[in-house]
């Protein structure tokens, strides 16, 4: 079982009286503390869950998140947590840098916030992963079903075959794999220091303080043994069997740009999700909630099937403009 979240923070209003966030954290059955913010009220029509990818933390999604609270105000209910090893949450053994362990982390975290009615996972590069090990685990293992789906430059699996995740089937990645349980960490950083900013780094939409707060997270967000533990998992991630049994709404973003999860991971998710969209962003690459904010906040509302009332099914929100699907 997992433990009640404990909250660490009071609620807090904007001046319309609209905005109301909590602090938790949840500890896993394995004893890891997972930095939670809730956002909104527990009886609500629609709960957003926000996953940040490998070196970042849920700050990647200020702009989602302020979006929709501009939007919908309290009528949807927001939460976003930092991965284990990740922002403020908990460091853990390596061992348990997994796809399916931050699967078996986003159950408990559901359960603990006692998130019920319809959902919808957003999910950004390891994040869409874990999104997708949710939905695969067994029924018993998923608290709640999600009506929605957004995997934002994500993958299945195959990430060692295109791309630079090419890189991940070399023995440099076995190397660091095993330098990192051991060595200071001033050391390792030196040697994987580059991997944090490669992954997070982008070209357009923002503006330079943005992407410089948000640069200046994602290195601050994570040590050396994790961002070097999760490798291993992210080389043998395999999720192609288990799209056809997805039933979510799904929009699948990519950009056209993205050396780390190239296009054709997209199309590969859209050709296997029945009925998913794909919704192709040519001139962006990997860190499209940051370079193409607006199309990731209309994936959202797509997938959800909200509008500002609250109730309009997705197939009435209109289409998304300037970009390619």
């Amino acid at each position: 079982m997992v433990p009640p979240a404990s909250a660490t923070s009071t609620a807090m209003t904007d001046a319309l009286g609209r905005r109301q966030e909590h602090d938790l954290y949840v500890m896993t059955d394995d004893g890891v503390l997972l930095a939670v913010r809730d956002t909104g009220r527990r009886n609500v029509a629609h709960t957003v869950v926000f996953l940040h990818g490998l070196c970042l933390s849920q700050v990647c999604w200020a702009r989602q998140i302020d979006s929709l609270v501009s939007r919908y105000g309290s009528a949807v209910r927001i939460i976003s947590y930092d991965h284990r090893g990740h922002g403020r949450s908990g460091q853990a053994p390596m061992r348990t840098y997994r796809i399916d362990r931050l699967a078996e982390d986003l159950a408990q975290v559901l359960a603990a916030c006692e998130v019920s009615g319809p959902m919808t996972l957003v999910g950004h590069s390891m994040g869409g992963m874990a999104a997708l090990a949710y939905l695969g685990a067994a029924g018993g293992r998923r608290p709640v079903e999600p009506a929605g789906l957004v995997l934002v430059a994500t993958a299945a699996g195959k990430l060692r075959q295109r791309g630079i995740g090419r890189l991940l089937g070399t023995p440099a990645t076995a190397a660091l794999v095993g330098v990192a349980g051991f060595a200071p960490e001033q050391a390792v950083r030196a040697m994987a220091g580059p991997l944090c900013v490669t992954l997070s780094r982008w070209r357009h939409g923002a503006s330079a303080a943005t992407l410089a707060a948000v640069a200046a997270d994602a290195l601050a967000a994570v040590s050396v043994a994790t961002a070097v533990g999760f490798l291993p998992a992210l080389r043998d991630y395999d999720q192609y069997p288990m799209l056809a049994t997805v039933r979510a709404r799904t929009v699948v973003l990519s950009g056209g740009a993205d050396s780390l999860t190239p296009a054709v991971h997209a199309r590969d998710l859209a050709a296997g999700i029945p009925g998913a969209e794909h919704v192709h962003i040519p001139w962006a690459g990997h860190m499209l909630p940051q370079e193409a904010a607006q199309v990731v906040h209309q994936a959202i509302r797509r997938a959800a099937g909200i509008d500002a009332g609250g109730g309009r099914p997705a197939a009435q929100i209109a289409p998304m403009a300037g970009v390619a699907s």
